[in-house]
């Protein structure tokens, strides 16, 4: 499988102009969960200090949000959570819970690849070993070469991603955020620069918890902005609070 993109959205490469309707998407990555836990769906507590971070900093520019959907997994809504805590003061929303935002199984997909028993990522060697195995069946995945058992296909979990997309597109306007996971987030931008499926697979491994992306958009199309920023951790206080799993 050479690629596959969702038809409304068109390319920020292509050079086409901005109707005076432009809104921006502020997509965010959840905070840090709990890799190597049980649960991974459970934000740590380094994951609920980001998120809440994250809100004071969205209320410090004064953004108010005319929409926010997220996708239906726990550490979604505990980061929207956290957000809305940080912007106190600020217009409370209901989210719009959008499941085609929900993140892939990686464990299915490791056990696809390799079934079998395997270590917990819980110390250095044990989490590279499992992120490599990750990101060949990421690989694999979006190639259309592997397809888990309980798992969409890889265009199928695209197209869920564009649904949203084409949502925001069409029914939203001025600042909209969207919570999700790094692989709707990773295929969002993909389908907005026309990249392969396997340039998801990079973004994918390299987004941080509590990244902002930003696209902007009106009624015709979507375009990149920013792409994995963490301003409201740039001081030297929050060194240690980026992550990335």
């Amino acid at each position: 499988m050479i690629g596959w993109h969702c038809p409304p959205i068109e390319s920020a490469i292509q050079g086409r102009g901005y109707s005076a309707a432009m809104g921006t998407l502020y997509l965010v990555r959840h905070g840090q969960a709990s890799l190597g836990a049980s649960d991974y769906d459970q934000l740590s507590e380094l994951g609920q200090r980001q998120s809440v971070r994250l809100g004071e900093y969205l209320a410090s520019k004064n953004l108010h949000f005319t929409s926010v959907l997220h996708g239906s997994l726990r550490r979604h809504a505990q980061t929207w959570a956290g957000i809305e805590a940080g912007m106190a003061g600020k217009r409370a929303l209901v989210p719009l819970v959008w499941p085609g935002l929900d993140e892939y199984h990686s464990e299915a997909l490791i056990q696809a690849l390799q079934p079998g028993a395997h270590a917990r990522p819980t110390t250095p060697d044990t989490t590279r070993a499992h992120f490599r195995l990750l990101r060949q069946a990421l690989q694999q995945w979006a190639g259309g070469a592997l397809n888990p058992p309980g798992m969409p296909r890889y265009r199928d979990f695209v197209a869920g991603v564009c649904a949203a997309l084409e949502h925001v597109r069409t029914q939203c306007e001025g600042a909209v955020l969207l919570v999700s996971s790094g692989g709707p987030i990773a295929t969002a931008v993909a389908q907005i620069l026309g990249a392969s499926p396997q340039a998801f697979v990079e973004l994918n491994l390299r987004l941080r918890n509590t990244a902002l992306t930003e696209f902007t958009f009106n009624a015709k199309h979507h375009a990149l902005l920013s792409f994995n920023n963490l301003p409201h951790l740039d001081a030297p206080q929050y060194a240690d609070w980026q992550s990335y799993a």
